[in-house]
């Protein structure tokens, strides 16, 4: 691993000053050391991204200070920039001032506090120099892996052969085998070496949180301000049903964000709850909105108790309440605001954290995530928060981690929780996942996790910015652009105020019919991406007019190498994480100006998209704007933004337990109607169109004639339109083309 000690220059220096320096370089070669030299005659040494750059990738940082007179504020202040610079970035890398008649009475105290030494020309022999500075730089990386990474890397750097399984042995089978060997030399040895079996007591054990991997669960539980963290190899789908496993039971009462994940309903299948529904608003391009304020009342949730069939005691608490904190879109709750008020109405909060875990870590969203140790605590009401940290943060896919803050009087039973840790967790996990859980959070202690959120909203603001402002620039000669959803902030620069980013009722931008003030924001990370042809208010493009329905700009990206995460009617969800650049971002507006010019020269499909072209060949000959015009005309002639709409909102009949729908298609106690003949039938499965990705019906529930009329169109388009649109889940392709759900009898 190739970390340099960066010998930073910010001036030359007086006269002879060079030769000092130049004879500890040549000693710190010769000790081993690799270096790195930045910001002769001043060039470097203020850019931003480079000392960001420099923070992150030095094993040490030696700054030559040259006082040429006992009082240089010029000087002093460069270097206090610096250090304070450096330390936004990277809170532990060893900084090391160098010169000649370096003394504290010279240095001012907030640059002494940041500093790890001083190191004085002339005052001690260059080679004894760099042994000090070598012994900075093996301190500082031999504490720079988290516990269980630094044991994973032990084991596999060790040599040892291994006995157990995997059956590779550590890559070893691959290499029998000519694929096997392109496998490994794809994956790597270190990959395939780090593969390992749970039998390696030196790496502790994940199922019974103990050796290495607790160390650094309890190291991770501090950075992320929890009582507790257990680190997820399967995502947070199960992380999901593990915190629900430990608290629900076959009769419970549990209230559920309707547009919540699958992985939730999944949850209440398996444990035999009995549903009451939370409904968000949504707007007319598909985008959904809050919950409003007063649905988390202890009225309005009794409310729901009294008019729900399946539930015969109306007097029994309500077990669980799961929240979605972070909409796909991007929408959050006041968090500290609903544990309060929540406390005691429900046994356990469970906040689905999967796109936040970057909240705990900026002001902007102070108050706004749910498990926060250092805030007030609630009394009787525990805290759950499941974050995906490979989403947002860097961990691998399938990373996870639950977090919980426990209540003022200790109310979070751990015995408990562990026996559903273990049903959900394999006994077989991928130690690079945990590796990764194990990384990620580590990268978030310290100055490190603030700086890297607040370089994604800054990166995200920029993007946001650039957009509005081509778009002004198009909309001055009557051109048109693409827009972003969220508030129309000034074309300025910094960080944004959260004051323009909490939704507001008499704010027009959103395009929800209720909003309650102060209660929710959207977060800037999460970028929607609108293309021309449809407002928020469900208001189509006449004829004529600039049309780009969002499949196919999503068609166009992809093929050019831009993969989006959602796409809506008229919409691209673009998501920035820590991992985003602006090389990135630009790449992406570049790519946007290029379909612009495509469109308006209605450049054909064929040259444009070739590999779309050769696997849907009735698309060749078809123009770019001809084709968004023909799709664009299909989805206004259908009102599909009404139809959307409509199906999410409207009032959902129960008929019977999900549990008791499941068991029932598993005992084969169902009949597979065909689209046409649904209305008024029972499904047994979750029903859930992609795009969103969101369920809109689970098992038990009735089927309405709007499903059906939508479920008719979906097939409609996909014969008339194939490659353009998405699929619902649920809904099984038959022999002949036909479609059928599966309904109870």
């Amino acid at each position: 691993m190739s970390f340099p000690v960066t010998i930073v220059t910010p001036t030359e220096g007086p006269d002879g000053a060079r030769r000092p320096l130049e004879m500890l370089e040549a000693a710190l070669v010769r000790a081993g050391l690799e270096i790195r030299r930045l910001g002769d005659g001043g060039r470097d040494t203020d850019r931003r991204g480079m000392l960001a750059h420099v923070a992150r990738s030095s094993s040490a940082v030696v700054y030559t200070l040259h006082l040429e007179e006992p009082h240089d504020p010029a000087a002093v202040a460069a270097a206090a920039g610096f250090v304070l610079a450096v330390r936004g970035h990277n809170d532990r890398v060893p900084i090391l001032l160098f010169g000649e008649q370096l003394t504290a009475r010279r240095i001012p105290q907030p640059v002494l506090a940041r500093i790890d030494g001083v190191v004085n020309a002339y005052e001690d022999t260059p080679d004894f120099l760099a042994r000090k500075i070598h012994r900075e730089v093996t301190h500082y990386l031999s504490r720079l892996a988290p516990p269980f990474f630094a044991a994973l890397m032990r084991y596999a750097n060790d040599g040892a052969y291994s006995w157990h399984c995997p059956g590779h042995s550590g890559g070893t089978a691959f290499l029998k085998s000519p694929v096997g060997t392109q496998f490994h030399e794809f994956f790597g040895e270190n990959l395939l070496r780090a593969d390992v079996c749970n039998a390696v007591e030196d790496l502790g054990q994940l199922l019974d949180h103990t050796g290495p991997i607790a160390d650094s669960e309890r190291i991770a539980a501090r950075t992320f301000r929890a009582d507790h963290l257990f680190f997820v190899t399967n995502g947070t789908s199960t992380s999901n049903k593990i915190v629900w496993n430990s608290l629900v039971g076959p009769g419970d009462i549990v209230a559920v964000d309707r547009n919540c994940h699958k992985s939730v309903l999944h949850a209440i299948i398996l444990t035999g709850a009995v549903p009451i529904y939370l409904m968000p608003t949504r707007n007319k391009a598909g985008v959904i909105g809050p919950i409003p304020r007063h649905e988390f009342t202890a009225a309005a949730l009794q409310e729901k108790i009294e008019a729900s069939p399946l539930i015969a005691d109306k007097s029994r608490r309500i077990r669980l309440l799961t929240l979605t904190q972070s909409t796909y879109d991007g929408i959050i709750y006041r968090a500290d605001e609903l544990k309060q008020s929540l406390d005691g109405v429900v046994d356990a909060v469970h906040f689905d954290e999967a796109w936040l875990p970057h909240a705990g870590f900026h002001p902007l969203y102070e108050g706004m995530h749910g498990v926060a140790n250092h805030r007030d605590r609630t009394d009787r009401t525990v805290v759950y928060a499941t974050q995906s940290t490979h989403k947002l943060l860097a961990g691998l896919s399938q990373a996870s981690q639950i977090l919980v803050q426990d209540t003022a009087t200790g109310h979070f039973d751990e015995r408990v929780f562990a026996q559903a840790y273990r049903m959900h967790t394999s006994t077989s996990p991928q130690y690079a996942i945990i590796a990764s859980c194990d990384v990620s959070a580590e990268m978030m202690a310290g100055k490190r996790g603030p700086a890297l959120v607040e370089e994604t909203i800054t990166e995200a603001m920029e993007f946001r910015r650039t957009i509005i402002r081509v778009g002004a620039e198009y909309a001055e000669s009557g051109d048109w652009w693409f827009d972003v959803w969220g508030p129309d902030t000034p074309p300025r620069t910094g960080l944004p105020d959260r004051a323009e980013w909490e939704l507001t009722a008499d704010a027009t931008w959103h395009g929800f019919d209720r909003v309650d003030d102060g209660f929710t924001m959207l977060d800037p990370i999460k970028v929607t991406l609108t293309t021309p042809g449809l407002t928020v208010h469900g208001e189509f493009s006449v004829p004529g007019a600039p049309s780009i329905p969002g499949v196919v700009l999503a068609r166009y990206l992809a093929e050019h190498g831009v993969v989006v995460e959602k796409t809506g009617l008229y919409s691209l969800f673009v998501l920035f994480t820590i991992g985003i650049t602006k090389g990135r971002w630009n790449s992406l507006v570049a790519e946007l100006h290029r379909f612009k010019s495509a469109y308006d020269g209605n450049a054909a499909i064929e040259r444009l998209m070739p590999a779309f072209a050769a696997a849907h060949p009735a698309y060749a000959g078809l123009g770019l704007r001809d084709l968004c015009q023909a799709l664009h005309t299909t989805y206004r002639d259908a009102d599909l933004a009404e139809l959307t709409t409509a199906i999410y909102t409207e009032p959902v009949e129960q008929v019977t337990l999900p549990a008791d729908a499941w068991t029932a298609m598993a005992a084969g106690r169902v009949e597979h109607v065909p689209v046409e003949k649904l209305a008024g039938r029972t499904t047994a499965v979750l029903l859930t169109p992609y795009p969103p990705g969101i369920p809109l019906l689970v098992p038990g529930e009735r089927i309405s004639a709007s499903i059906v009329r939508f479920l008719r169109h979906e097939q409609i388009l996909a014969h008339r339109w194939p490659g353009f649109t998405g699929i619902t889940h649920g809904v099984v392709e038959e022999d002949g083309g036909h479609r059928t759900v599966a309904c109870l009898l």
